[in-house]
């Protein structure tokens, strides 16, 4: 598969990687009950397809995410493990954690527990990309960089990077020390960041990985209203905008256009919906979730593809 370099990593990338948020399973923003064996065949799925890179996070699944991938990499010979790239910030209480829900935390003393119990969950020497989830709160954020910097100068993680971070945040931070990614949400429907994050992004040599290509399943051509409103009451998406009407029928509009593209192309939905994230040249490569082998065969061959000026103004036409 084609690579692209990240940032100012050196880091060759593929143009599409395994997000790991879902294999978390069930807790306040999970999606409801996942088999780890279907996440572990996944992983290997999407390895064994050409992927070189898993984002996950600590929070996700509170800490079962990561422990998922940890596993699944651990039997792979050195030569075929994957890059893993994960986050701080979501923290939860360990004793006491009945609603399954996370709190933000970006202390220096959290940040360093934090990568410590990651490394442990992965079982890794080092973190491939270590990332700030969200920067909240914000009056943190500069304790919480300078103490990532120091995790890299001392070898446990291998370079830092931001996830929904503004581009004031990132002019705050670059102060202290160069940012090697940003990770903000980028699909058809949820474009904000054209205006100043990707130019902003671009200019400077920071990588852009973006999650949610395909809305969070919305855009796989696979969603109705029928199977959305059948979603357990633990899938956080029923309470999303995007899957609730007003905006839920127009955004079925622009699954319709898109499922054209891909019946003429002879390729799932979902791929179009990645494809079109990638077209942007500030993009660096798309985080997309698979959950079993059938999704990591289903998407990942969106690396490759490339829409056309015919396909890409048809999607203008029902933006």
């Amino acid at each position: 598969m084609k690579k692209i370099n990240l940032g100012n990593s050196g880091l060759q990338i593929t143009r599409v990687g395994l997000g790991a948020w879902a294999i978390g399973g069930s807790w306040r923003w999970g999606w409801g009950h996942q088999d780890d064996s279907d996440s572990i065949a996944a992983i290997r799925k999407a390895t064994e397809l050409g992927i070189n890179w898993i984002d996950t996070a600590a929070v996700y699944g509170l800490g079962h995410s990561e422990k998922i991938v940890g596993a699944a990499i651990k039997e792979l010979p050195q030569s075929q493990r994957p890059y893993i790239f994960t986050k701080c910030g979501l923290c939860w209480n360990v004793e006491n954690n009945e609603t399954r829900d996370a709190f933000s935390r970006l202390k220096a003393k959290s940040v360093r527990e934090e990568a410590e119990n990651s490394l442990r969950r992965l079982r890794v020497d080092a973190i491939d990309l270590y990332q700030i989830h969200w920067p909240n709160p914000k009056e943190d954020i500069e304790e919480a960089w300078t103490e990532m910097a120091k995790l890299k100068e001392e070898g446990k993680v291998r370079f830092i990077g931001l996830s929904n971070h503004t581009v004031k945040q990132m002019e705050r931070l670059a102060r202290i020390a160069p940012i090697t990614s940003l990770q903000p949400p980028y699909n058809f429907i949820n474009r904000a960041i054209e205006t100043d994050i990707l130019p902003y992004c671009q200019k400077n040599g920071i990588g852009v990985i973006v999650y949610s290509p395909m809305a969070s399943g919305l855009l796989t051509g696979k969603m109705t209203a029928e199977r959305i409103a059948s979603l357990p009451d633990d899938d956080w998406r029923k309470q999303d905008y995007n899957y609730t009407e007003p905006q839920l029928s127009r955004n079925l509009k622009i699954v319709n256009v898109m499922n054209t593209i891909a019946e003429k192309r002879g390729v799932p939905t979902a791929q179009v919906a990645i494809a079109w994230t990638l077209l942007h040249p500030a993009v660096t490569a798309a985080i997309v979730g698979m959950r079993t082998p059938k999704q990591a065969e289903e998407t990942i061959p969106a690396a490759e593809l490339v829409l056309n000026d015919e396909e890409i103004a048809l999607l203008k036409g029902v933006s």
